[in-house]
């Protein structure tokens, strides 16, 4: 609906200003003039709600609902074979079953009844979508977690983690944005089409 989508939008522009804005009106210091230079706020407080605001929160909310997306099209997938499915007499077959997919016509008192066997063409359709966005959130997972689990232990049990390490687990989480357009053109004929006709002479 479109006003609770403009509620969630509002909502995560909020969360992300306050987020990015706290340490400018003095929640932690961003400057150290030791160092002498800007860092991110490593007070305890504010690394637990930016973190799990900015990472934990969001990917709870992710999970669920790819589990509710994925849930719902495993139970109308269910439900489409139950009702398409129905036992018809050997004489009215027009055509022999086999083990493809297949679509059988039967006359009966004037009328015409379509029966599928298998997967329909929107069910192929489905599956795929809901695996390549199960691929997305596993990639997401994997590249941004080191990263915030390191930032969200540095400050509460005052670890002293390599700079490479922190440098590394960065890295891997921008890593991220290169991972997805491999993963849209590997499962989406749009993208696969499009990267076809920027990089290979036609």
């Amino acid at each position: 609906r479109r006003r609770i989508s403009n509620v969630m939008i509002a909502l995560t522009w909020a969360l992300s200003a306050a987020i990015s804005l706290a340490p400018l009106f003095g929640w932690g210091e961003t400057y150290s003039p030791e160092q002498e230079r800007c860092q991110v706020s490593q007070e305890p407080s504010y690394t637990i709600i930016s973190t799990g605001g900015a990472f934990y929160l969001p990917l709870c909310v992710v999970l669920f609902v790819y589990w509710k997306i994925y849930k719902a099209a495993k139970f109308r997938m269910g439900g489409r074979r139950k009702n398409t499915v129905v036992p018809l007499p050997e004489a009215a077959q027009v055509k022999e079953a086999s083990h493809e997919p297949q679509m059988v016509f039967t006359a009966r008192h004037a009328a015409i009844t379509f029966q599928t066997d298998g997967e329909t063409w929107r069910e192929q359709k489905e599956k795929k979508a809901a695996l390549m966005v199960g691929i997305l959130i596993g990639v997401f997972v994997l590249c941004w977690i080191p990263f915030f689990i390191t930032e969200l232990i540095s400050p509460l049990c005052s670890c002293n983690i390599p700079p490479i390490w922190k440098s590394i687990f960065l890295w891997l989480g921008y890593s991220n944005s290169f991972f997805n357009p491999l993963i849209y053109t590997a499962f989406n004929k749009n993208y696969n089409n499009a990267f076809k006709n920027l990089f290979v002479k036609q």
